[in-house]
């Protein structure tokens, strides 16, 4: 196996600019504030890994689901998000480093779900299939990947930096109204795409 430093770099750059404005990042942002931030990051780049090997391993396969059937379960999934952070739960002091959803496997499970559900057919997916074809398959599945897992870290920093400065209720309404917004937008999508 031959990794290429320019094909890792080229992948780990136009991946990252891709995800930083996408809605998962946003997902990982509002489940970063309401679950512990290490165990989401483990779900999330877990199903960031599968994608990325997915899109270079078999790109096509992305072609065969079909895309109002992602971007319905996505919506549904942004939409229980949306509904577990907007029910609250009550108590500040309560919550210290958790959430409604608590537990490794639990939040693992979560974030993995949420990310691998909404990123079928994604621009990055897309991007990093394309950029497989020309530069190497695993010089850009290590930067591809490198870059997704970035993002999600960042956003759970951001999360949890604003989680320690602003009251929890403040958050969960922001945060689920946030899902809300991106469970309103997959619809969107649905109808305009």
């Amino acid at each position: 196996m031959h990794l290429d430093p320019l094909a890792i770099l080229t992948a780990f750059g136009l991946i990252f600019l891709a995800e930083l404005p996408d809605k998962t990042m946003f997902a990982s942002l509002a489940m970063g504030t309401r679950m512990r931030p290490l165990y989401v990051w483990f779900g999330t780049s877990t199903a960031f890994v599968v994608h990325v090997a997915i899109a270079v391993g078999a790109g096509s396969l992305i072609g065969l689901l079909p895309d109002w059937t992602v971007k319905s379960v996505s919506a549904a999934l942004f939409a229980f998000g949306a509904f577990m952070l907007l029910r609250g739960t009550g108590d500040d002091e309560e919550d210290v480093g958790g959430g409604t959803v608590t537990g490794f496997w639990p939040v693992y499970t979560t974030a993995f779900m949420a990310v691998f559900i909404s990123e079928w057919g994604d621009l990055t997916q897309i991007t990093t299939a394309n950029l497989a074809a020309t530069n190497g398959v695993a010089s850009v599945a290590v930067g591809s990947a490198a870059a997704l897992m970035s993002v999600s870290a960042l956003a759970l920093l951001a999360g949890r930096f604003i989680a320690k400065r602003v009251p929890l209720k403040t958050v969960q309404r922001i945060g689920g109204l946030c899902m809300l917004g991106l469970a309103v937008w997959s619809v969107v999508e649905i109808f305009t795409g």
